[in-house]
């Protein structure tokens, strides 16, 4: 029995180049006269000599070499009942060896035409269980299904330590018209790297795969196979919980974390595990009774100095602190302890690295095209192409993903205002209008209304957060009543103006009160959440001990004074790691957080200070239960910018449970300092920043002090107050 093979097809197969390897390769039905067989070919450069094993038949059927690297071709019988046949290969090496091996090209496409349309579509939230390398038992055989989405590639193969990295054994098929490579390769196994090698006009390039669930440990570039289904997760209770409440009811105070340089090891390359960091971080947010952790992005990247926000791996936790199930340890860790993790999470832009996402098929296919809706100014990245069905699919996907695999509890959304603005950093003449002759991005406003539309039906009780600076409207306003659907909105106004006002010399700051004030007249706009992020220690900002004015003393001083501020103020909170005791330095990712400064008492004090606001903030439901609208907030006195002080009433859900809030912000002490209360009695202080616990001066009001009938600012009842300098006090009825 003889077959036909083109040449040039032939050619084109050796080459690496051949778009349908199936048109040649795997099983082939021939018949000649009244006999039936299957052609099976094969191209077996490894080998010296190979035989066709037929389970029908208990003699191997040798194959014949039909091109000198490596191209066999044998036979076998047909199946009677019209199944495909089960052959196995047996081969010869050049060494001497002898093994045995499937073929990759006997087994069928495992996707369905509802996943490809879905795909297409840009509906199929759980790609991420097709696409990439998908750990599979087919007939029997366990193997990993390969698929990589690259419509206008020329030839796409799957090369890793399973093959020699020889891009000519495991071309892959193209199943039309999606542009979806695909290919299952049977006794491939976890822990082996991978990447695709895409064949396009432009050349040859070896990418990481974009929907890979780990990766080499940079520099290096490789995907790794894994099993994201192994982990015993033990948080049942915590997801259970989560269902059913109201993430924004509750207390939010997050810790911002950036885990290489959090705590760093003795030995390069200095990070800790994924599972030293839990315990140690979850014992550590105990003490200082945070509520959350924040993650700058652990998504793998390649230049560390990007602190994760240039990412390449959006499916990958990054190799630096160890494996996926390390990172699941992590996360189930923190849930067992009452602790919530928020990721960083990074769909407005993607790096140039040639191993990721740019000209991921020779063309521009994750970027626009054109370079004024492609390109980032600012960074030098490249835009996502919102407005495509399949981009968008990934990034859907990948948001989703982090929720179900990995139990996240929320995810902070970087640089919206950079996705929603076509001119955002560029000037007239630098961005192309849409099509209704606007500024605003509507494929990535469409994108941000269904992400979180997706996500809290999908995950009730967990949070997404949007980092956005600009006057937006309808951010964290729900998507059926035309906003964006986010959970929060970083408060941008109001930590420009309060870092803006705390760098004054308190003998200027008089003439700047509105700086403090500005922030309630919009408070309630939008869900707020107060962030001293990582942004405002570096670039050559200073840390934020390093902003405030004064000697030594008075630094300490307004910088508890700003926490005790920003812990009362109306919205969620948000302090970057070593903000909390006091760090001199700007951040350096690449060190280790000034942790020795923990000896001296002014930091300590610090420290403690932050702790207790935590604490208060945890447990007076006045601080956290009514953040986001006017019900929970009235101001006492906000005129008296001679003195520089401010006064106000925080209240919880049942309107009696309230605490007066007062803050002097120069360094006099205000003697017999009188506010009206709503209501006569005790009033016991239960916090004082300049407490000589947190190495203060210790100005007070001892336990507390009773109201007097004597009516000030519209309130029949009054307390006179001694106010501690650059101090701040809380107050609450006892009746």
């Amino acid at each position: 029995m003889q077959t036909s093979i083109r040449l040039e097809e032939l050619g084109a197969l050796i080459e690496g180049q051949h778009g349908d390897p199936f048109s040649l390769l795997g099983p082939h039905p021939i018949q000649e006269g009244s006999k039936h067989a299957v052609s099976v070919r094969a191209f077996l450069p490894q080998c010296s000599q190979a035989w066709v094993l037929d389970p029908t038949d208990a003699r191997p059927h040798p194959m014949r070499k039909i091109h000198p690297a490596g191209f066999y071709e044998g036979f076998c019988n047909r199946p009677e009942d019209g199944t495909p046949p089960r052959y196995q290969f047996k081969l010869a090496h050049h060494d001497g060896q002898e093994t045995t091996m499937h073929d990759p090209y006997r087994f069928p496409s495992l996707f369905t035409d509802y996943d490809l349309h879905l795909i297409g579509e840009g509906k199929h939230y759980d790609a991420y269980n097709r696409l990439g390398a998908q750990i599979r038992t087919i007939d029997g055989i366990r193997g990993v299904n390969f698929a990589v989405w690259a419509p206008n590639a020329q030839a796409v193969s799957v090369v890793g330590d399973f093959n020699d990295w020889d891009g000519r054994r495991n071309p892959m098929r193209k199943l039309i018209p999606s542009g979806i490579w695909e290919l299952f390769v049977p006794e491939v196994g976890e822990g082996q790297n991978y990447k695709f090698r895409v064949k396009s006009e432009s050349g040859v390039t070896d990418k990481s795969d974009p929907y890979g669930f780990a990766a080499e440990l940079p520099p290096r570039t490789a995907s790794r196979i894994v099993n994201l289904d192994n982990y015993a997760w033990q948080d049942d209770a915590w997801i259970e919980g989560r269902r059913d409440r109201d993430p924004l009811a509750g207390p939010v105070s997050i810790y911002e974390v950036h885990l290489g340089s959090w705590r760093r090891g003795s030995e390069p390359p200095y990070w800790l595990n994924y599972r030293e960091l839990a315990h140690q971080l979850v014992a550590y947010c105990h003490e200082m009774n945070y509520t959350h952790v924040e993650l700058m992005p652990v998504s793998e990247h390649p230049f560390t100095g990007s602190w994760g926000y240039q990412t390449v791996g959006y499916f990958a936790a990054t190799s630096r602190y160890g494996t996926p199930e390390d990172f699941m340890y992590f996360v189930d860790y923190c849930h067992r302890n009452g602790i919530g993790v928020i990721l960083d999470w990074v769909p407005a832009h993607f790096p140039r690295d040639g191993h990721g996402l740019i000209q991921f098929d020779g063309t521009p296919l994750y970027e626009h095209a054109d370079s004024r809706q492609g390109e980032h100014p600012d960074w030098g990245t490249l835009i996502f192409n919102y407005g495509r069905c399949e981009v968008r699919n990934f990034l859907l996907a990948n948001a989703l993903f982090w929720f179900d695999k990995y139990h996240v509890d929320g995810l902070r959304v970087d640089a919206v205002a950079s996705m929603l603005y076509l001119d955002y950093s560029r000037e007239d003449g630098q961005w192309v209008p849409n099509e209704y002759g606007g500024r605003e991005n509507l494929g990535a406003i469409s994108l941000l209304k269904e992400f979180n539309e997706e996500v809290h039906l999908r995950f009730p009780g967990t949070l997404t957060i949007a980092e956005e600076s600009t006057a937006w409207t309808g951010v964290s306003r729900p998507t059926y009543l035309g906003g964006l659907g986010f959970s929060l909105k970083w408060n941008m106004g109001w930590m420009n103006d309060t870092l803006e006002y705390m760098r004054h010399e308190p003998i200027h700051r008089k003439y700047h009160h509105d700086e403090l004030t500005f922030s309630l007249i919009y408070a309630f706009t939008e869900n707020f959440c107060l962030p001293l992020s990582h942004d405002e220690v570096v670039h050559g900002k200073g840390s934020l001990l390093d902003k405030m004015p004064g000697d030594l003393w008075q630094r300490f001083a307004n910088l508890r004074l700003l926490y005790a501020y920003m812990w009362a103020h109306p919205g969620k909170k948000l302090l970057f790691m070593g903000s909390e005791f006091g760090q001199w330095y700007e951040w350096d990712c690449d060190q280790n957080l000034q942790w020795d400064l923990l000896q001296w008492d002014l930091h300590r004090g610090l420290k403690q200070c932050v702790a207790d606001l935590n604490r208060l903030y945890v447990h007076e439901p006045s601080l956290h239960e009514v953040d986001f609208t006017q019900e929970g907030f009235e101001w006492v006195d906000c005129h008296n910018h001679e003195d520089s002080t401010l006064s106000f009433i925080r209240r919880a859900k049942n309107s009696d449970d309230f605490l007066l809030v007062v803050c002097n912000f120069t360094p006099v002490v205000r003697k017999q300092h009188r506010l009206g209360v709503p209501e006569g009695g005790w009033y016991e202080e239960i916090f004082c920043s300049d407490s000589e616990f947190y190495a203060g001066s210790n100005v007070g009001n001892g336990p507390g002090l009773m109201a007097t009938d004597q009516e000030s600012h519209g309130r029949p009842f009054s307390l006179e107050l001694d106010l501690p300098p650059l101090g701040a006090l809380f107050l609450k009825p006892r009746r």
